[in-house]
């Protein structure tokens, strides 16, 4: 199992590295592994989620690797953020189809965002994770 510190040093490591401007806290009622909190520019993870999800992501990567490529992915929500300005309120009032094409441009975005600061060593793992996320979302993933 992947320990709280190592994940904090991941994620400290790779803010400092990128010069990015961003809090950090673990949260371990979050409902997935980590995710970035626009209102204040916080990424927030819960270690039992990104154990679980490093579980059932089975590709030949390190786990710290995987938390890196979770992270990479979340980044990508601050950089969308920092560049569109996405009208939330229609996620709280929208129609249906406006509320799913929305959050559709915001993952879209978020992984191609993520992916402009993936190391070259990492790129195709970080497509191979986005593809078997696309699976797990939808329920097809075997291996869970």
């Amino acid at each position: 199992m992947f320990k709280i510190w190592n994940i904090e040093k991941i994620i400290e490591d790779t803010l400092e590295m990128h010069h990015l401007d961003i809090n950090y806290e673990i949260n371990n009622k979050l409902p997935v592994p980590m995710s970035y909190n626009v209102s204040t520019t916080t990424i927030k993870f819960n270690y039992l989620q990104v154990n679980g999800y490093i579980s059932k992501i089975r590709i030949k990567e390190t786990d710290e690797n995987l938390v890196k490529i979770m992270l990479y992915h979340v980044i990508g929500y601050y950089i969308d953020f920092k560049k569109n300005k996405h009208d939330l309120r229609t996620l709280k009032y929208g129609e249906d189809d406006e509320i799913a094409m929305l959050k559709t441009t915001i993952e879209t975005n978020a992984w191609e965002y993520g992916r402009t600061l993936v190391p070259e060593p990492l790129l195709q793992s970080y497509d191979q994770v986005r593809e078997l996320d696309k699976e797990l979302i939808n329920g097809r993933l075997t291996n869970i």
